[in-house]
C-alpha cells in the first residue's frame, strides 16, 4: 500500500496516510525503522507488525496511563484513544483489556457518580452528566431506585435553598423580574419546576 501523507503531530509523532486503510500514528524511530516514507509503498510485513502489535500494546499502555490518573466510562476511554488517533480495533482491544481487569466499570463508575452528586446536582442534571459519559437511561435509572432502596434520598427543596442562600435571595423582597431571573438559574441545573415556584414563592396553583 502507498503512504499518501505523513503530517506532525508535535513530541516526535506523525500521522500516517495510507491507500485505502486507516489513518494511525508513529514515532519518527518507528518510520525510520518500518522504512515508512511518504510517497512509497510500505509492506506488508510492517502493516501487520503495526496493527498487531505496536498499536494495540501502545493502545494498552495509554488507556492505563488514563486511568492512573482518574476513572473514565468506557466510552469516554473511547473517546480519548480515538484523540490518539489510534484505529478502532486497537481501542476495542484496549477497551477489553482494562475491563477484563476491573479498571473500567461503567456501572461502579456511574454508582459512585450519583452518590457523590446525590446532595450536589438535581437529578436531571445527573442523568445528563452520565449519559453524556456514555450511561444507558435505563441504567442510572435502575441505580437510583437501588440507591433509594439503601436510604439514600435525594432533597431537591434543600439544595434549592443552598442555591438560594449563595445568591442571597429573599423570596420577600425579590421583585417579579428577580424571581424570573432565579427560576432560569434553577431550571437550568435541572430541578423541577415545581420545587422551584415553591421555594421561589410563585403562584403555582
Amino acid at each position: 500500500m502507498l503512504v499518501t501523507k505523513l503530517t506532525g503531530m508535535g513530541k516526535g509523532r506523525y500521522k500516517v496516510y495510507i491507500e485505502d486503510g486507516p489513518v494511525f500514528a508513529l514515532y519518527r524511530g518507528e518510520l525510520k525503522r518500518l522504512g515508512i516514507r511518504e510517497g512509497e509503498e510500505i509492506t506488508e510485513e510492517s502493516l501487520r507488525e503495526i496493527r498487531e502489535e505496536i498499536l494495540p500494546l501502545r493502545a494498552k499502555k495509554r488507556a492505563m496511563n488514563l486511568l492512573q490518573k482518574r476513572e473514565y466510562t468506557s466510552a469516554d476511554l473511547r473517546e480519548k484513544l480515538r484523540d490518539g488517533e489510534y484505529p478502532d480495533a486497537c481501542i476495542g482491544e484496549a477497551i477489553a483489556y482494562v475491563e477484563s481487569y476491573g479498571y473500567v466499570d461503567d456501572l461502579r463508575y456511574a454508582k459512585d457518580f450519583i452518590s457523590y452528586n446525590l446532595d450536589r446536582k438535581s437529578r436531571v442534571r445527573i442523568e445528563q452528566d452520565l449519559m453524556r459519559k456514555g450511561i444507558r437511561k435505563d441504567t442510572i435509572r435502575n441505580l437510583f431506585e437501588e440507591l433509594e432502596e439503601e436510604g439514600a434520598k435525594q432533597d431537591e427543596a434543600a439544595m434549592i435553598r443552598r442555591l438560594l442562600e449563595k445568591k442571597k435571595y429573599d423570596a420577600e423582597t425579590a421583585d417579579g423580574r428577580e424571581k424570573q431571573r432565579m427560576y432560569a438559574f434553577l431550571y437550568r441545573k435541572g430541578f423541577h419546576s415545581e420545587a422551584i415556584n415553591r421555594a421561589l414563592l410563585l403562584d403555582i396553583t
